[in-house]
C-alpha cells in the first residue's frame, strides 16, 4: 500500500510505503479518527480488517500489540521523513530505483505490476521523467520495463544504483529490529 500526501489540486505524492510488516490506520492508535492522507494498493494481496472499535478493545487485552503497533508507527514515520528528503535531493532515476526495492521488500516478487502513470505519482513527477529513469535502469541490465510491470533482473546492481536513503531506512530498521529484542 502507498501513503498519499494529496494536495487541495488533486496532485499527490508517495509519503511512505507499507507491505507485510505493517498496517494501516495509525492515526487509530493515538485516538485519531481520520488522516489527512490517502492510501492506495499497488497490486494483489492479502490483508486483515479490523474494526476501529474492536481493535481499540483489542489493544487494551493486548499490551505487547499496541507496542508493536506503535513502534510500526515511529518506523513508519522514519520512513516518511527519509522519503521526504530523497524526493527533494536526489535524481528520478536514484528514486526510481529505491521505489522498486522498497516494493519488491514489501510483495515478495521480482515482478512488480507498475504503469509509468503511477510511478509518477509515487514519486511526485512527471509520467516523461519515469520513461527516462526507466530506459536508464532497463538499459543497465537493472529492470525490464514492459507496459505496466517492472521486472527486477539484478537486484544488487539496482540497489548500487538507488540513492543511499534506501540503505538508510534498511539499515535503521534493522538495528531497531536488534534493539527491540
Amino acid at each position: 500500500m502507498s501513503i498519499l500526501a494529496v494536495q487541495p489540486d488533486g496532485k499527490s505524492v508517495e509519503v511512505g510505503l507499507i507491505g507485510k510488516e505493517g498496517f494501516s490506520g495509525l492515526p487509530l492508535l493515538v485516538g485519531y479518527r481520520s488522516s489527512p492522507t490517502r492510501v492506495v494498493t499497488q497490486g494483489d494481496g492479502t490483508a486483515y480488517r479490523c474494526d476501529a472499535q474492536r481493535l481499540k478493545q483489542i489493544m487494551a487485552q493486548c499490551p505487547e500489540l499496541e507496542q508493536k503497533l506503535h513502534r510500526y508507527g515511529h518506523r513508519l514515520a522514519m520512513q516518511t521523513t527519509q522519503i521526504a528528503a530523497c524526493n527533494r535531493l536526489h535524481e528520478v532515476d536514484e528514486r526510481l530505483a529505491r521505489w522498486i526495492l522498497m516494493s519488491q521488500d514489501r510483495l515478495d516478487s521480482k515482478q512488480l505490476p507498475l504503469t509509468q502513470e503511477f510511478l509518477a505519482q509515487m514519486l511526485g513527477t512527471r509520467r516523461a521523467s519515469v520513461t527516462v529513469a526507466a530506459g536508464i535502469l532497463q538499459k543497465a541490465g537493472l529492470i525490464s520495463y514492459t507496459r505496466g510491470n517492472v521486472t527486477i533482473l539484478d537486484r544488487e546492481k539496482l540497489e548500487d544504483a538507488a540513492c543511499d536513503c534506501y540503505d538508510l531506512v534498511r539499515q535503521q530498521l534493522a538495528k531497531w529490529g536488534t534493539e527491540a529484542k
